[in-house]
């Protein structure tokens, strides 16, 4: 099949599957005399593979890892476990910048709760503070210990 075929396969676009094989996640496939890429069932595997772990938000240089483990069955999969478990970690870390996020944005929202003019408005008051290097409520100092 040919890269436009495997892309409408996988869902994945064809540059993004160029990409791929320049960064060595997919391997360069076969050529026709005429220049086109060939790709296997393998390469539509391999691509679903690749496009499943971007879901879950694996990044390329641990989707390369694994890929690497996978072609090596025999192998202990505590390298998996730990792969997994680091990704699990940065996940927990990223909730809880979005948690501290949230917090900031509902107290800077608080301080425009009634329709008015703009010249008026809290949220931009805020904005302007923070521009001029001035405290603003958003990122009180209650944020990290929340």
């Amino acid at each position: 099949m040919r890269i436009g075929e495997l892309a409408k396969a996988t869902g994945i676009n064809v540059e993004t599957l160029r990409y791929y094989e320049r960064m060595g996640l997919l391997q360069s496939p076969a050529r026709q005399v005429n220049g086109y890429r060939v790709y296997s069932q393998d390469a539509v595997e391999r691509a679903n593979f690749i496009r499943h772990c971007r879901a879950l938000g694996v990044g390329l240089r641990d989707i390369m890892t694994l890929l690497n483990l996978a072609s090596r069955p025999e192998a202990d999969c505590n390298d998996v476990n730990h792969l997994l478990d680091e990704h699990i970690a940065q996940v927990r870390a990223k909730l809880e910048s979005l948690r501290i996020l949230e917090k900031q944005l509902v107290r800077l929202r608080n301080q425009c709760d009634i329709a008015h003019k703009v010249s008026d408005c809290g949220i931009l008051r805020e904005f302007v503070a923070a521009a001029h290097g001035e405290a603003c409520t958003c990122h009180s100092s209650s944020d990290s210990a929340s």
